[in-house]
């Protein structure tokens, strides 16, 4: 592989932590109804990308790896959106009850789920290194938000909701990267993001959600999560799990608290203490030291 295509799953995740990073902004500045957030963020994505995919599957006619694939792979990418409907449900819920900073560093705890997961079910081969890395990079997103936290000791309702997300955004990680062996970029998002529309639609009508009468502002900031986080950060998450192993692309992920309390100085006219600088500069660590350890294994990815 050409050096270029090398480093592209890599810039890919340095997108996807920018455009994650504003994520719970978005939603805090929305003030709208968790499902009503996560519907409106995923549909308006969802039909944008509607023309490019109906175009790329009238190009293509064949998925990009020559054998059509069978019916029942679609559950892959299917069972992705659910993952993802839930955890952006639970998520946008959780930040109802408790702050942006404990919401984001307990929702990134899926990185442990996912490598726990990849070891006992899937036989993937993780190194010392892995585990020493995922360790640095959990640790340090904690000092990252201890200042936060120690405003805020007690896990309570809402604390609790943000930590059953990282379960479901396990769930994500892990059927997008079985998703991602058999499907292209586009294809894979393009269903998976149906799939979550769907579900949230469905959980807006179970709730009694109102999807109208909002405000300008409100419309707006559901435009900016479509556009920003979901569509061109899950685009780039799609394309890096095509071409990493979700237990590698997971704990990168961590970089995401770190990056949304930097943004909260300006944002929010929050400050930063040195352990949270310290902190960091520990995620950066951590994250490197788990793509060092990743093992050259070989394995047939679609192309893009």
């Amino acid at each position: 592989m050409p050096a270029t295509r090398k480093i592209l799953p890599y810039l890919a995740l340095g997108v996807t932590i920018v455009c994650l990073g504003f994520a719970a902004f978005f939603v805090r500045w929305a003030n709208a109804p968790a499902p009503v957030m996560g519907f409106y963020r995923l549909g308006i994505a969802t039909l944008i990308l509607t023309p490019f995919f109906v175009r790329h599957t009238i190009r293509t006619r064949h998925p990009p790896r020559g054998a059509s694939p069978r019916w029942g792979i679609v559950v892959l990418p299917v069972l992705a959106g659910l993952g993802s409907a839930l955890d952006h449900f639970v998520w946008n819920t959780s930040l109802k009850y408790t702050s942006v900073a404990n919401a984001t560093l307990l929702g990134n705890t899926a990185p442990l789920w996912v490598a726990l997961a990849a070891w006992l079910f899937f036989r993937e081969r993780t190194k010392g290194l892995f585990w020493l890395g995922l360790a640095l990079s959990m640790g340090g997103s904690v000092a990252v938000l201890s200042n936060d936290f120690l405003h805020h000791p007690v896990i309570g309702w809402g604390d609790l909701l943000a930590l059953l997300t990282g379960l479901f955004y396990a769930i994500f990680f892990l059927f997008s990267q079985r998703s991602r062996q058999h499907f292209d970029t586009l294809s894979h998002v393009w269903i998976c993001s149906l799939s979550s529309t769907l579900v949230l639609l469905l959980l807006c009508l179970v709730t009694g959600s109102a999807l109208t009468g909002y405000s300008p502002h409100t419309y707006l900031m559901f435009l900016a999560a479509a556009l920003l986080p979901q569509l061109t950060g899950y685009l780039a998450m799609g394309y890096a799990l095509g071409h990493l192993p979700a237990s590698i692309v997971s704990p990168t992920m961590l970089g995401q608290p770190v990056l949304t309390a930097l943004l909260a100085i300006p944002l929010l006219g929050e400050t930063l203490q040195p352990v949270q600088w310290i902190g960091g500069l520990v995620v950066i660590a951590g994250i490197y030291l788990v793509h060092r350890s990743r093992e050259a294994v070989p394995q047939p990815l679609p192309s893009d």
